[in-house]
């Protein structure tokens, strides 16, 4: 006889039973503070992370699961990032959350890599971003105050949130994914606004949309605890090796007398500035540091693990003293090189890890594949000039004064400026900006011809002449925004009208420009160049082509003997070039984007002066520490201008 069949009764309670097992397992996920043992609790047991920094949106998501799956191999548990606003809401209510902007997917392939998350969403940031993930549409508004209760920055804030914290819900520990705590705001003690009711707006935000069961935290420098801390958020610290950790610690419980000690950002690196020499920090020290901060049972992230790239415009900046741009390359010096390859550095600090939790089984990957090519000559394309009907479809805007980028909802990048004399100017006469009214570089052209660079934060000296009617074109480069530190806003373009001796220049023809959309659109179909002769005068575009017929490698664009510009491959958008200033010689270029047996195509914006032998090759070697030229040595502002090393601040 066939077995009977179990009643409809019977299989509903049997359903209601499975159901209240998978409930009372999800309700057993629990990440909390143990006070009176001073430590954290993973599903009711004892717990220490040993966590890394890695920047999605500085690597390409193809590149995700490799990154992620060293730092477990590494020994990490955990994996802490930020959450870049600008790159993920462009324009307001326009959200973006495709490809390398796939924040779910990350959170997932960080699942398979079996790492618990810190998740770092903001708003605010730093992470030498470009203006510290904050959108720059919110200087569209001149009289905002940023990271403040300034009603028109909150609610910019609580219209973001509302879009990003629900999507991060599902994937809170508690609730099943591997999102173990949450940092409100970053390093606020650093702002030095001091806003406590901006910051208990924000934890009440994060309240309502993440529920009571997410552990919240704060991360400050030693000097920033006072104004970065808040009741109900948990304390936690940033150093770096050469720091006194046992009275850096006790810093620490004046604010959180009991529960775990968290150094939320150990730096195993530092950035580097254009300028300035590469930043390196001994393995040695790195490795003693971190065994110390172990011994004391506490837990701990080590920044940056793996640093990765600026790609196109998204570096951001710092005010010591003096205007400093962060370089294309954030390779920081990590333990999990630019390139994705394991250092000694790695090794050291895996061998610490080893003492205290354990090690995954399995072989270390190899470095990734290197290739070489070339020397390729460039072939000049034209200058930009002869471009602006293409650069600036919509057409240019005209004002009696100049606007700033923000005023005409230019984000990053290039724009133009256009004038003409009213008058003839017979001898060299001194053409300037007054109140440092550069953000942040400036190319003068005169009749089409390059007469100079003017630079903020620069006593620079540029003598023009030029008949009545004669056409004065400034291009004006944003080199990214103020991300650390800093309570003001960073506007960019001429904030300030030129002069020409004591003539004030009006009448000015703006085009904000749109080159990644030309070098999108127009280089693959090859737009016929103009016929008639041109003045071919810097800045101007050069590109080549060139087919890689064996195996793709990862690969690293020199530009030797050019000075300062901006490179494509293949349209995409590598960054900054700044040879002549370096540190940072050679532009990390991912084998995903070249093409196989195929046309491959590079393009160069350069700014400045052009080599006699135009030619680009690629390596198999990155260069990062070569300072060509040192051009700080006349700064406007009194203070910092030698090169002593920055401190370690926090980011």
């Amino acid at each position: 006889m066939p077995p009977s069949l179990p009643s409809l009764p019977s299989l509903l309670l049997r359903l209601v039973m499975l159901l209240l097992l998978l409930l009372s397992q999800t309700e057993a996920r629990s990440f909390v503070v143990d006070r009176q043992h001073d430590r954290f609790l993973l599903d009711g047991v004892p717990f220490r992370y040993v966590s890394g920094s890695l920047h999605y949106f500085r690597v390409p998501r193809v590149l995700w699961a490799d990154r992620l799956l060293k730092m477990r191999l590494s020994g990490l548990n955990a994996v802490q990032f930020y959450v870049p606003w600008n790159y993920h809401e462009p324009e307001p209510g326009v959200y973006n959350f495709n490809g390398s902007r796939d924040l779910v997917a990350f959170l997932n392939e960080a699942a398979r890599a079996n790492l618990l998350v810190i998740l770092r969403p903001g708003p605010y940031i730093c992470a030498e971003w470009e203006m510290g993930g904050l959108p720059s549409w919110l200087l569209r508004k001149p009289n905002i105050r940023l990271r403040t209760s300034d009603p028109a920055f909150l609610a910019a804030v609580d219209s973001w949130f509302n879009v990003l914290l629900p999507k991060i819900y599902p994937f809170l520990y508690h609730n099943g994914g591997n999102i173990i705590s949450v940092q409100v705001e970053n390093e606020y003690g650093s702002y030095r606004a001091c806003d406590f009711k901006y910051m208990r707006h924000l934890a009440g935000l994060f309240r309502a949309l993440l529920g009571d069961k997410i552990l919240l935290f704060t991360t400050d420098g030693p000097q920033g605890l006072k104004c970065g801390s808040l009741q109900g958020l948990y304390t936690t610290i940033d150093f770096g090796p050469a720091d006194n950790i046992t009275k850096i610690f006790s810093l620490l419980r004046n604010y959180e007398p009991h529960g775990p000690l968290v150094n939320s950002e150990y730096y195993t690196g530092w950035l580097d500035y254009w300028g300035q020499n590469h930043s390196t920090r001994s393995s040695l020290d790195i490795a003693q540091g971190l065994e110390k901060i172990l011994q004391l049972g506490a837990s701990v992230n080590m920044y940056m693990f793996h640093g990765g790239t600026n790609f196109g415009y998204w570096n951001g900046a710092d005010k010591k003293g003096r205007f400093l741009p962060i370089t294309t390359s954030y390779d920081y010096d990590a333990p999990i090189s630019e390139a994705g390859d394991l250092t000694p550095k790695f090794f050291a600090l895996r061998n610490v890890i080893s003492k205290f939790q354990e090690i995954p089984l399995g072989p270390l990957p190899p470095p990734s594949p290197k290739i070489k090519l070339g020397p390729l000559t460039m072939n000049p394309d034209g200058n930009l000039l002869s471009f602006l009907d293409f650069l600036c479809p919509h057409g240019p805007i005209r004002s009696v004064l100049p606007l700033t980028f923000e005023a005409v909802k230019q984000d990053h990048g290039f724009m133009l400026y256009r004038t003409y004399l009213t008058f003839t100017v017979f001898e060299p006469t001194p053409f300037w900006v007054p109140n440092n009214g550069i953000h942040d570089r400036a190319y003068v052209m005169v009749d089409g011809v390059f007469k100079g660079v003017l630079e903020r934060n620069l006593k620079q000296e540029l003598y023009l002449t030029g008949k009545v009617g004669a056409k004065l074109d400034i291009l004006l480069e944003n080199m990214g925004r103020l991300s650390f530190g800093s309570n003001h806003s960073d506007f960019k373009g001429l904030l300030e009208t030129p002069l020409l001796g004591q003539t004030l220049l009006t009448e000015w023809t703006m085009f904000p420009l749109k080159i990644d959309k030309l070098i999108r659109w127009w280089f693959p179909l090859q737009l016929v160049k103009r016929a008639q002769p041109q003045v071919f005068s810097v800045p101007a575009f050069y590109s080549t082509t060139f087919s890689v017929l064996g195996k793709l490698g990862d690969t690293f664009l020199h530009l030797s003997g050019w000075t300062k510009g901006q490179v494509w491959i293949n349209g995409f958008n590598l960054g900054r070039y700044w040879t002549k200033r370096g540190p940072q010689q050679t532009l990390y270029v991912p084998r995903h984007l070249l093409l196989n047996r195929s046309i491959n195509k590079v393009t160069l914006l350069e700014l400045e002066n052009m080599p006699r032998e135009p030619t680009i090759q690629f390596l198999d070697k990155p260069i990062l520490n070569s300072t060509l030229h040192l051009g700080y040595t006349y700064f406007l502002s009194e203070t910092q201008s030698s090169y002593e090393p920055m401190e370690l601040s926090g980011h």
